[in-house]
C-alpha cells in the first residue's frame, strides 16, 4: 500500500447516468494547500450534485491541509510534494483503472447542482469530446474574491439551467473547472516545471490533448470561483510566471506565439498601470518586479519555469 495514502474507504456513491454499456464512473480531485475549513465546505458541497462522483481525491501537502476530511466515507486523501501540477499528476497516479472521466477543480470552486451530469452528458453525447470545461457566474480571482456564502447565493440566483449543452470549441480549459475522458489522457501529465500555483498548467495540459487531436469543448455547466486569496504564492513569483510560463509553453507547443504574447503583454501592462495605485488584494508591484526578472531571463535566453520558486 502506498505510504503516502492517508485514507481509503468506501465508495462515495454512484452515478446515475450511463456511458455508452455501463455506468459512468466518476472521479473528483481537489489539489489543495493551506486552507482546510475551506476545503471541507467545498467538498460537502458536492453532496448537492444530481450525479455524485463514485470516489474525491484529495492531492495535498500535510494534515493541516485536510482538517477533518482524512475520515470522511468516499474519499481517498494523498500527501506529496507541493504544486498544482504535481498533485495534480500525484492524483491522476492514484484514479482507479476502470474509471471514465476525471474531474479537476479548484479547492475554491462551487459547482451548480447539475455541473457533473452536464459533463457527463456532454462526453457522452459526442464520443470526439475528450475535454470540458464550464462556464463561471461569478469569478473571484478577478477581484476581492467571494466568501463560501456568496459564492452560494450567486448559484441559487440561476433558477433556469439552459437545457442545450452548447459546446463551443476552446483552446484549454480553465483549471478551476476542468472534467476528462480518461482514455484520452493516458500518458498526459500536468509539467511539473511549472512550479507552485502552476500558471497556465491547465493550458498546458489541455495543449497536449488537443496536439495528439483530442477536442477541447467549454459547455454549459455552471459554476463559481470563489478566488481566495489565502494559501497563494507571493506576487514576485506569481509575476515571474506571468512572463515565462506562457512562452515556455509556445516553445512546447501547447500554446499558440501569439497568445503566449498577449498573455504576457496584457499582464505586465496591467501590472505597469495599477502599480500606482494598486487593489489591496494584488501585490502588483511584486508582480511588476517579478514581470522584470522574467523578462531579463527572456533576453538572456532562458526559459526556466522553475526559477520561480527560488525567488
Amino acid at each position: 500500500m502506498d505510504t503516502n495514502v492517508c485514507s481509503r474507504v468506501a465508495s462515495f456513491g454512484e452515478t446515475s447516468l450511463p456511458s455508452h454499456d455501463k455506468q459512468a464512473k466518476v472521479c473528483v480531485v481537489f489539489p489543495t494547500r493551506g486552507r482546510a475549513a475551506l476545503l471541507e465546505r467545498v467538498v460537502a458541497f458536492v453532496e448537492t450534485q444530481t450525479v455524485k462522483p463514485d470516489l474525491i481525491i484529495v492531492s495535498c501537502v500535510s494534515d493541516d491541509d485536510i482538517g477533518n476530511l482524512v475520515s470522511r466515507p468516499g474519499m481517498l486523501v494523498i500527501k506529496g510534494a507541493p504544486g498544482s501540477s504535481a498533485q495534480r499528476n500525484h492524483a491522476l497516479d492514484h484514479v482507479p483503472d476502470d474509471f471514465d472521466v476525471v474531474i479537476f477543480l479548484d479547492d475554491d470552486f462551487l459547482m451548480h447542482s447539475t455541473w457533473i451530469a452536464k459533463a457527463l452528458d456532454a462526453l457522452d453525447s459526442d464520443p470526439s469530446i475528450d475535454c470540458v470545461t464550464g462556464r463561471v457566474l461569478a469569478d473571484g480571482a478577478q477581484g476581492p474574491g467571494y466568501s463560501f456564502e456568496e459564492g452560494r447565493a450567486i448559484l441559487e440566483t440561476m433558477k433556469d439551467i439552459p437545457e442545450s449543452l452548447n459546446a463551443v470549441p476552446i483552446r484549454g480549459p480553465y483549471g478551476c473547472n476542468m472534467a476528462f475522458r480518461m482514455r484520452s489522457i493516458a500518458g498526459v501529465r500536468f509539467d511539473e516545471r511549472l512550479v507552485l500555483y502552476g500558471w497556465q498548467e491547465d493550458r498546458d495540459f489541455g495543449g497536449q490533448i488537443r496536439n495528439r487531436g483530442g477536442r477541447l469543448v467549454r459547455i454549459n455547466a455552471f459554476g463559481v470561483h470563489l478566488g481566495v486569496k489565502g494559501g497563494r504564492v507571493s506576487g514576485r513569483k506569481f509575476g515571474y510566471s506571468q512572463v515565462i510560463n506562457p512562452l515556455y509553453l509556445a516553445r512546447k507547443k501547447t500554446m499558440g506565439l501569439r497568445d503566449a504574447l498577449d498573455h504576457v503583454l496584457r499582464n505586465v501592462a496591467s501590472n505597469v498601470v495599477r502599480s500606482i495605485s494598486p487593489e489591496p488584494w494584488i501585490d502588483r508591484r511584486g508582480r511588476l518586479g517579478g514581470n522584470l526578472i522574467g523578462l531579463w531571463d527572456l533576453v538572456r535566453g532562458r526559459l526556466t519555469p522553475e526559477r520561480a520558486a527560488k525567488l
